[in-house]
Formats: C-alpha cells, sequence, structure tokens
C-alpha cells in the first residue's frame, strides 16, 4: 500500500523515533508498505517519520539498474552480491560516522519536493542495526550507500537534511522552503 509522505512543516519530521521491540506481522507489513511508497516516489531512501511514524525504522536500495554508482559495504564482515540485500530494512540502527574524507554532493529528500542542496557528510560510516527478525547485523559502507544511510538515520533522529546544509546553501533555496512550509501549514489546517 502506498502511503502518504510527510512535508517538511509536518512536527512529525523533527521527532525522534521509539525504539522498535515487536519484530513481527505489522513490522513487515510497515516496511513492505514503506519500501512501495519509496519506490512509488522514485525514491532511494525513507524513514518511518516521512509517512507519519515517529519509529526508529528505514528502508533504502541502492540497487540502480542501469546507472553506475560510487559505493562499497561490507555486511558482517563479507560482501554479497547487492541484490542479495537490497531493498533493506534497517531496524534500530546506531550510526557511526568514520574518521576520513568528507564529501559534498547534491541530495534531495521526498518530504521536500523539488528541493535540492549541496551537504557535506563522512564518506565512510559503519551502523549496527537488527533486521525485521531481530537479528543484529554490523554494515560498514562508503560512497552513495553510506550518503543515504546517514540521510535516513538523520530522519530517525529527527535530523533534516536542511539542518546539514550551509548557510549559503540555505540561502539559495529558502524562498522554495518558506513556501512548502506555507503549503504544509495550510494544508494541516484545512484538514482538521
Amino acid at each position: 500500500m502506498i502511503l502518504r509522505i510527510t512535508e517538511f512543516g509536518e512536527p512529525v519530521l523533527k521527532k525522534v523515533g521509539k525504539p522498535i521491540n515487536a519484530f513481527n506481522a505489522e513490522l513487515k507489513r510497515l516496511s513492505e508498505n514503506m519500501l512501495e511508497t519509496m519506490r512509488d516516489a522514485d525514491g532511494i531512501g525513507l524513514a518511518a517519520q516521512q509517512i507519519d511514524r515517529a519509529l526508529q525504522v528505514c528502508v533504502l536500495d541502492v540497487n540502480f539498474e542501469n546507472r553506475p554508482v560510487d559505493y562499497f559495504y561490507e555486511l558482517d564482515g563479507k560482501t554479497p552480491p547487492l541484490e542479495l540485500i537490497m531493498p533493506m530494512v534497517l531496524v534500530n540502527p546506531k550510526l557511526e560516522l568514520l574518521p576520513g574524507e568528507t564529501e559534498e554532493y547534491e541530495e534531495g529528500c521526498l518530504s521536500f519536493p523539488n528541493i535540492r542542496g549541496n551537504v557535506v557528510r563522512p564518506t565512510d560510516v559503519r551502523v549496527e542495526y537488527q533486521d525485521l527478525d531481530g537479528a543484529p547485523h554490523v554494515l560498514r559502507a562508503g560512497g552513495i550507500l553510506a550518503r543515504v544511510i546517514q540521510h535516513e538515520v538523520d530522519h530517525l533522529n529527527g535530523v533534516l537534511f536542511i539542518d546539514r546544509m550551509e548557510r549559503s546553501v540555505i540561502q539559495r533555496i529558502e524562498k522554495k522552503l518558506k513556501r512548502l512550509k506555507r503549503a504544509t501549514r495550510d494544508r494541516l489546517k484545512t484538514s482538521r
């Protein structure tokens, strides 16, 4: 089922998600709906806050067909074929930013339609998480995969990509942000 994606200005986007304790059919159904919603919106990641749920779960898929991308990964000390691990559901992720290089890259967000801006992030991360059965995993990632993980885990902690942008970047998109926030506020008022 395709779910409504929350937009900038909705309070849930600034909420820290509650940890997941029940690894059951409801969680599996939620993650399936999130994946379907993400794909329908042509996204590569989606956090629970973006579907109006303040929970510690996000989905992602960087298995791009016909598009070369720069990334690496190691899951539980191995490198299985990407198609075996994507799409990926991260439950209760704990992110560690690894020391080293940072990279500036233009990001977008499904909660900010038609708004993009450069964000500087570390190029390598390590994330401990649980899968849909509650089994623990450790993923080390670099490149676009590391960026998507950081973006989505930020959402789970109430942090938006605009919070990571330099002031000069925000100034360039400020009018669009104000229009979106005003439209969201107006929509929320009329839906009450």
